[in-house]
């Protein structure tokens, strides 16, 4: 009875479990028909097989057939030989990075035909041959950075005609060969960094008619060459990062490009490359962060009428021009931190309004007036993560540095008008050739700045040609010309209004001295002929006027003397037959005409002379 009841409930637990038992034998079955390498993670799901740092030193054995991620990173792998993955024609990814390989065989990914992600980062590859990449034609990513790779050679990624991204950065790379891209019609991002190339390979990058990004960082080039860009005209994306060398940027440096966006940081222009920049009208993001530019004039900018974003962090900008900004009317964020300003005006933008982030922490700001119209956007315009702060103006009381808004809330921050020194109109004459000075200063808090409208109504708000803008107002026209002459209208202005006063300029002209003298004479002449002469008539003769008379004088007497030397040679010569003796007498006066006194010679007969034609 005890062993039926005990079969009885033995049955019952086995019916019970038989489910849960097929299950666990199944998933057995499953694990073993997956398989999976000795010390590597594998998961029959995604059908990845992972062996980061397993220190393995060669390909593993045990990788499953169905396998489609394979991670070999982080190993001592030295090699790779063509059967190595040709058993595996299913890989989508693998990831050979980190691992000791000095060379990879051509065909050692023949059969893999379904890759589209290769990374040999991070190995000692010196050379990779062509042929290396054959069979690879649904690559779109390959990474091949941090390297010992010398020279791309020519034709080397030919059959990548599918490739989306490729790096190429950390490499010693001296020279990439003309044709080393050709073959990569659809590539869209390439990144060359941290090599030894001494220009940019316009060449080879010419291949490239799909690139959309661009990125070449840490590059020892000095300088860039004209079209450095050529034909690639799908290129929206352009970073030119650490370039310590560069120190110029020619005007046609990126002619043919229409960029969206442009980033040249941290290199050595000194100025701000308006003229490289004037024609990118699609430009919406500009970083030229980390650059030592000092200052910003009027309008440098204005090409750009649909930027939004303009970075300047980091710079030396101690000085931003009125109408800096002008042309940029969807500016939206701005960011000069880090830079040597003492103020920031409204009149810098076109559009104030449109204006969203500006981050100008980290400058030497003065608490006054110039800033008070940050209070009239306190709702739409952030500063950022970092609030600007702000010192007291003269004579405010010493301490800490304000908060920005919090000073232009205090008492502290005055406004005065600008006020010219000498306010009346002034009268400056000069002589053609020499400089002319037209003097303006003015006072006022903040200072004013001092501008000058010249009498053809240009705004001169710096040094121009032959008109210079001193600091102190004046304004020095050297050498002054007679087209120079007029009405000048000084104008000082600061946040709290202008002040203006006019400076009259005469230019005497030298050339019309001698234009009078002649007028003078004819009058004169005019006049005597009339029977009158006026009352303060003088003569007076200058150098040209001497000199012009003697030429003709000379000119004339020896224009005669020839003539009459011509004469007697036409008539000796066509008299032939007569002699060319002639025979002078000549009779001496008598005393009585002015002769001698004592009457000796008064009976003496005529003197003859005689003269021969030769």
């Amino acid at each position: 009875m005890v062993d039926c009841m005990s079969r009885v409930m033995l049955h019952t637990a086995l019916s019970c479990w038989h489910p849960l038992l097929g299950v666990a034998l199944v998933a057995v079955f499953v694990g073993s028909a997956m398989g999976c390498p000795a010390r590597c993670d594998c998961s029959a799901q995604s059908r990845s097989v992972l062996c980061h740092r397993k220190r393995l030193p060669t390909i593993p054995d045990g990788i499953p057939i169905e396998t489609r991620v394979l991670d070999l990173s982080k190993n001592r792998i030295h090699a790779i030989n063509p059967d190595d993955f040709a058993a595996y024609p299913q890989l989508e990814e693998l990831d050979l990075s980190g691992n000791n390989i000095i060379y990879v065989e051509p065909g050692a990914f023949n059969m893999l035909f379904n890759m589209h992600s290769l990374s040999l980062k991070s190995n000692r590859i010196k050379l990779l041959s062509q042929g290396v990449f054959t069979g690879m034609t649904n690559l779109t990513v390959l990474d091949i950075s941090d390297n010992k790779i010398v020279i791309l050679l020519d034709y080397m990624f030919q059959d990548l005609r599918n490739l989306r991204s490729l790096e190429v950065g950390d490499n010693d790379l001296v020279y990439i060969s003309h044709w080393a891209f050709s073959g990569l019609l659809v590539l869209e991002s390439l990144t060359l960094e941290r090599c030894n190339l001494t220009e940019v390979p316009k060449e080879a990058l010419s291949h490239l008619h799909g690139l959309i990004s661009l990125h070449m960082r840490h590059l020892n080039i000095g300088a860039l060459k004209e079209n450095s860009f050529r034909k690639l005209h799908r290129l929206q994306h352009l970073e030119i990062d650490q370039w310590p060398s560069l120190d110029t940027f020619p005007a046609s440096a990126l002619h043919g490009l229409n960029l969206s966006t442009l980033s040249i940081t941290n290199t050595n222009l000194t100025a701000l490359p308006a003229r490289a920049l004037s024609h990118l009208t699609h430009l919406t993001h500009l970083n030229l962060s980390f650059n030592p530019i000092r200052h910003i004039s009027e309008a440098m900018l204005q090409g750009l009428v649909r930027l939004e974003v303009l970075h300047l962090a980091g710079a030396h900008l101690s000085g931003i021009a009125p109408h800096a900004f002008h042309g940029l009317s969807h500016l939206r964020v701005l960011n000069i931190s880090h830079n040597r300003l003492d103020t920031l005006e409204i009149s810098v933008f076109q559009s104030p309004e449109a204006l969203r982030v500006l981050q100008i922490d980290h400058n030497p700001l003065v608490c006054d007036c110039r800033l008070m119209w940050l209070l009239q956007k306190p709702h739409t315009l952030s500063f950022g993560e970092a609030q600007p702060e702000c010192s007291p103006v003269e004579g405010a009381p010493r301490g800490r540095p304000y908060k920005v808004k919090e000073a232009l809330h205090s008492n502290h921050v005055t406004c005065i008008k600008p006020k010219i020194d000498e306010n009346k109109t002034q009268m400056v004459s000069v002589d053609e050739g020499q400089r002319a000075l037209l003097h303006c200063s003015a006072r006022g808090k903040p200072n004013p700045v001092v501008s000058w409208l010249t009498p053809r109504r240009q705004h001169l708000t710096r040094s121009r040609g032959r008109a210079t803008l001193h600091d102190n107002g004046t304004l020095e026209i050297r050498p002054a010309e007679t087209q120079d002459g007029g009405v000048y209208v000084c104008v000082a202005s600061n946040t709290a209004g202008n002040d203006s006063v006019r400076v009259s300029l005469a230019v005497k002209n030298l050339g019309s001295l001698y234009a009078n003298r002649t007028q003078f004479y004819t009058d004169a002449a005019n006049a005597t002929a009339n029977g009158t002469l006026p009352s303060n008539m003088t003569f007076g003769l200058d150098l040209k006027t001497i000199l012009v008379s003697t030429a003709m004088g000379c000119f004339t007497f020896l224009g005669v003397v020839l003539f009459c030397f011509l004469l007697l040679f036409v008539w000796s010569r066509g008299k032939g037959k007569h002699k060319n003796n002639i025979d002078i007498e000549y009779v001496p006066r008598s005393k009585s005409n002015g002769g001698s006194t004592d009457g000796t010679d008064q009976g003496a007969g005529p003197r003859r002379f005689n003269m021969k034609m030769i």
